[in-house]
């Protein structure tokens, strides 16, 4: 069965057939978590620029934000992710033109999202900032920063889904470079508009769209050259609703995290605000950003995983699969567990750097990093297991993880603030993800058993 796949597939699917996994899994990988990490500089620079040149109402402003934000972000992931896992599938099935279609109807999902979110934002982006317990400079600020992002929304969905489909263009070294490059431009900017012009956080969310804008236009022009290996034309430049329908449902699974992430953050704020102050929605916000370096690089090695392992799926590869999750899963733990270590053994010197040395700042900070992070890893793991499951066509599993991850949330959020004030609210995500992962786990564990010994046989994806 493998031997006739081989022979069937065009050559630059074979590269992925007859390297070996570790080499295959680290070529996606290794550019993969470059992209995300430097993706998520986005967020990081704006933090450090924030907390240093405007403070913790500043922060606070931002992190209150940061939920309506990270649902655009989210819709990216959705589309990159759903449509690039139907283009590795395709390719898999040596079906060129059902992949060149699927990278056609991405972008057309793209631009549908971006005007449908305008129009939300316009509506309601105000109501949910005043929903966190936002008041005073840090609702003020807040607004500024939405504001933006209204005008800007299909330039923040196309920022995070473009890269990810000119990987699975088998062009992962030009996605990289692509985000380091929007990074880049994004870091310049927030010097002169938050630091030089003072601009505040409108300064910092014009940074983020401008660099945002090159990458969009980069990327899709990129599509039309013969540099992609799906090189689009006005001619097959067709949106194909029955794809468009499956990439969805794919993808569903990856903006629920983002959905996850949004929510949480918004009942957290609400929560410090009620017993706490916009200090702890600010020491919130820090201790985000460093944990978002650690998700994103999970993140990118999930990311990195799912072209092999879609591809795998559509050769009807089950042997392979297996192999390339038990790898992508000991990256994640080793670099979580090593990630808890650090911020423990360096809480202080983390802090600093979005600090403008304000002392009720800093302890409240360390004393969420010690609480809020020490389970850190376990994230990694859970959304490894919901990109594994969408990697191999399995989108109600992929959707069903994410969408617990939220609300396995819930009972905790709601007792141990009553029970433990400030101390509860941080523990919430931790306990709540030891629980999750014991569910997670075997399930994962399970399905990768099936693929042991035998080969897997995969009908033709239809859309």
């Amino acid at each position: 069965m493998q031997e006739k796949f081989t022979q069937s597939l065009p050559q630059q699917d074979t590269t992925i057939d007859n390297k070996s996994i570790s080499k295959t899994f680290w070529r996606y990988a290794i550019p993969s978590v470059a992209a995300m990490l430097v993706n998520g500089l986005y967020q990081v620079i704006d933090g450090i620029f924030v907390g240093h040149f405007i403070g913790f109402e500043g922060l606070a402003g931002i992190n209150m934000a940061w939920p309506i934000i990270g649902l655009i972000a989210g819709l990216g992931l959705l589309v990159g992710m759903g449509t690039g896992s139907l283009i590795s599938i395709y390719k898999g099935e040596d079906n060129h033109t059902k992949a060149q279609q699927a990278l056609a109807t991405g972008l057309g999902l793209i631009a549908i999202a971006g005007l449908l979110v305008m129009a939300a934002l316009a509506l309601i982006a105000p109501s949910l900032l005043i929903a966190q317990g936002a008041t005073g400079a840090p609702l003020a600020m807040g607004r500024a920063y939405i504001d933006v992002f209204t005008w800007g929304a299909v330039f923040t969905i196309a920022a995070g889904a473009l890269p990810m489909l000119i990987r699975n263009d088998d062009s992962p070294n030009f996605s990289t470079a692509l985000m380091m490059a929007g990074a880049i431009v994004n870091i310049i900017l927030d010097y002169i508009f938050i630091a030089q012009l003072d601009m505040g956080l409108r300064g910092a969310a014009i940074a983020t769209i401008i660099a945002q804008i090159s990458i969009t236009i980069v990327a899709v022009g990129y599509f039309f050259t013969g540099y992609s290996k799906l090189r689009l034309s006005l001619g097959t430049f067709k949106f194909n609703a029955g794809i468009a329908a499956n990439a969805v449902s794919l993808g569903t699974s990856s903006l629920f995290m983002y959905v996850y992430f949004s929510f949480i953050i918004a009942v957290h704020n609400k929560l410090f605000m009620h017993y706490g102050s916009a200090v702890h929605v600010g020491a919130f916000a820090i201790v985000g950003y460093l944990m978002t370096m650690y998700y994103l690089l999970a993140e990118g090695i999930a990311s990195g995983m799912q072209p092999p392992v879609s591809y795998y799926y559509g050769a009807g590869h089950g042997r392979k699969i297996r192999a390339t999750l038990l790898l992508a899963s000991k990256v994640v733990m080793l670099t979580g567990i090593t990630s808890v270590l650090f911020l423990n053994l360096f809480p202080n010197a983390l802090v600093s750097l979005f600090s403008n040395g304000d002392p009720a700042l800093a302890t409240e900070t360390v004393n969420g990093l010690r609480l809020h992070l020490f389970a850190m890893f376990l994230d990694g793991l859970i959304a490894l297991a919901s990109v594994y499951f969408m990697s191999v066509n399995q989108g109600a599993k992929a959707l069903g993880i994410s969408a617990g991850n939220m609300l396995v949330q819930l009972p905790f959020l709601y007792l141990l603030p009553q029970w433990l004030g400030v101390d509860g609210v941080w523990l919430s995500v931790p306990l709540s993800n030891i629980l999750l992962a014991a569910i997670v786990i075997p399930l994962v564990w399970k399905d990768i058993q099936n693929k042991q010994h035998s080969d897997i046989t995969v009908g033709a994806v239809t859309a």
